[in-house]
């Protein structure tokens, strides 16, 4: 398990003024790593603005993988699963039982999550499958809690063909990046934090949900100035 963080920001809050400053961040921590050029993958909508400004950073081709929480039927910002972007579902079956889900419940939820992926991929990637096989990428998000949407979307970019998988988070709790680096084959964390209470937002000076709109310009601008960095990069 390897995991590089940025030691003087262990445990701090508010250490980026907002995503765009953190993607700045983990573009330094990825030169500091050695790493070899790979294709970045923005988990949308929240990790557009972190990738950009790291893809714009290092120069390395920008892509989206589409990945959502399903949500609790009476609250949307806790999940009981998700969805990625090639239409794979992953439960948290213990709080599916834990919170009592009827199976109606949670098939709806599963039917509205693979709808919702499915129009956010045609929209932010295009309609075209995405095609990993034999490439290193690395996945983007603005911060990790509980880790569970990451661990779906890290098993879709094996299912199509990942051969090197990174990820590269601006803040994370302790348990959730532990949770995680086992699947992949390195993890940059700028700012990683334990407690009992995390907030991904308590890493940032500004922060706010970001609009599907603004994530779609976001990628056209960064794509019509880097026109060259569009296609990933292969094994070779």
């Amino acid at each position: 398990m390897q995991v590089l963080e940025n030691r003087a920001l262990r445990d701090r809050v508010e250490v980026f003024v907002d995503r765009a400053g953190a993607g700045r961040e983990l573009a330094r921590l990825v030169r500091e790593s050695g790493e070899a050029p790979a294709t970045i993958l923005a988990i949308p909508a929240g990790g557009v603005p972190v990738a950009v400004a790291m893809a714009s950073e290092l120069g390395w081709p920008l892509d989206v993988a589409v990945v959502s929480k399903i949500v609790l039927p009476w609250n949307t910002e806790a999940g009981f699963g998700a969805v990625a972007f090639d239409g794979h579902v992953l439960l948290n079956d213990a709080l599916v039982r834990h919170c009592e889900l009827s199976e109606q419940q949670v098939a709806t939820g599963i039917q509205n999550t693979r709808f919702k992926v499915a129009r956010r991929h045609r929209r932010l990637h295009g309609p075209e499958t995405l095609e990993l096989s034999g490439t290193s990428v690395v996945l983007v998000d603005d911060g990790l809690a509980s880790g569970f949407t990451m661990l779906a979307a890290i098993a879709a970019c094996r299912r199509a063909g990942a051969r090197r998988l990174l990820l590269a988070l601006p803040t994370g709790h302790t348990q959730a990046v532990e949770r995680v680096a086992s699947q992949v084959d390195l993890v940059i964390c700028a700012n990683i934090r334990g407690g009992s209470r995390f907030a991904v937002a308590d890493a940032y000076e500004r922060w706010g949900d970001v609009p599907e709109a603004q994530a779609e310009l976001a990628l056209e601008r960064h794509r019509a100035t880097h026109p060259d960095r569009g296609e990933s990069l292969s094994s070779t």
